[in-house]
C-alpha cells in the first residue's frame, strides 16, 4: 500500500482532477463494482482488490482515506477504506465492494448516499505511508561521531568519546512505523450500524464559485439557484439545478453542465 494522489483521469469523455482533502464532506450517488468489471489485480493504491474487504473507489480523494458512508434511504452506515479510483460512471461519487453493498443495502441501482471523511484516520495514513506528503529527513550521520576535547591548542593524547550513531537510535523507530503500517493495511471490521434515513432529492450543483456575483450571474443564464458552498479554502458559492426526478433525469443534466465547460459540476442529494 502507498499514498497517491494521482493525475487527472477521464470519466465518459470529460476530465476528473484528484485532490488532497482531508475534511471532505459530500452526498450523491453510490453504485456496486464488481472485481470482475476490473482489469487490474491491483487497486490505485497498491492493495489487492477483492469483492469481500470494506474498500469503496472515489473520483478524485487522495487515497487511502477512511470515510463513513450513510445510505439516505434505508440508514445504513458503515466505514470504508477508500483504495481505488473509479467508479468508472460519470456523476458518481463512490464505487463499493459487493461486501460494502450488501451492508448497506445498495442493490444494481445507484443509492443516495453521504460521504464523510475521518480527518484523523486519513491524515495518519498519509504520514505513514510511501509517497506521502509528510517530510521524510534522513539527514543524520549513520555512523558514530568522535568527539575531542582541545585545550591549548593540543589535541594529541587528550581522552575522546564516541556519540552514539543516530542509525542505531532510530531501530525502534523504524519497527514502529512498520507496525503502524502493518495497522493500516488491515481490512476493516464487516459490521454495519443503523442511523436515521432521510429523504433526499437529485440537484447538479457547479461549486467553485469565489464569488456570490458570479454565481447569481451562471444561475440566471441556466436558471438555476445560488447556495452557499463550504470547502477546505473557506466559504464558497455554488449554483444549483433541480430537483430532478430521476436519475437519469440528473445525469443529462449533469453532462449539459459539463458540456458547457463548468468543470465543478456534480450529483448531489438533499
Amino acid at each position: 500500500m502507498h499514498y497517491v494522489v494521482g493525475a487527472a483521469w477521464q470519466v465518459d469523455g470529460f476530465w476528473v482532477y484528484p485532490r488532497e482533502d482531508f475534511s471532505y464532506q459530500a452526498t450523491g450517488l453510490a453504485v456496486r463494482v464488481d472485481k470482475g468489471k476490473k482489469d487490474q489485480p491491483l487497486t490505485t493504491d497498491g492493495e489487492v482488490r477483492s469483492d469481500l474487504t470494506m474498500t469503496a473507489s472515489h473520483p478524485t480523494l487522495q487515497l487511502p482515506a477512511i470515510v463513513t458512508v450513510t445510505n439516505l434511504d434505508n440508514g445504513r452506515v458503515v466505514k470504508v477504506r477508500l483504495n481505488d479510483r473509479g467508479p468508472d460512471k460519470l456523476g458518481r461519487v463512490l464505487g463499493v465492494t459487493p461486501k460494502v453493498a450488501s451492508l448497506l443495502g445498495i442493490t444494481d441501482q445507484p443509492a443516495k448516499v453521504r460521504v464523510v471523511e475521518d480527518e484523523q484516520a486519513s491524515r495518519h495514513l498519509a504520514e505513514i505511508l510511501p509517497g506521502g506528503p509528510a517530510l521524510q529527513i534522513n539527514a543524520a550521520p549513520l555512523e558514530g561521531v568522535v568527539q575531542t576535547q582541545l585545550a591549548g591548542g593540543q589535541s594529541a593524547g587528550r581522552a575522546t568519546k564516541e556519540v552514539p550513531s543516530v542509525k542505531e537510535g532510530g531501530v525502534a523507530q523504524t519497527a514502529g512505523l512498520q507496525a503502524d503500517v502493518a495497522a493500516a493495511m488491515a481490512d476493516l471490521p464487516v459490521s454495519w450500524w443503523q442511523g436515521a434515513p432521510s429523504y433526499a432529492r437529485l440537484w447538479v450543483e457547479t461549486t467553485d464559485f469565489t464569488s456570490r456575483y458570479a454565481a447569481a450571474r451562471e444561475a440566471a443564464r441556466e436558471g438555476g439557484s445560488v447556495v452557499p458552498s463550504f470547502a477546505s479554502q473557506g466559504k464558497m458559492w455554488a449554483v444549483r439545478h433541480g430537483p430532478f426526478a430521476t436519475i437519469s433525469e440528473a445525469d443529462t443534466a449533469l453532462r449539459r453542465s459539463l458540456a458547457d465547460g463548468l468543470t465543478g459540476s456534480h450529483i448531489v442529494v438533499e
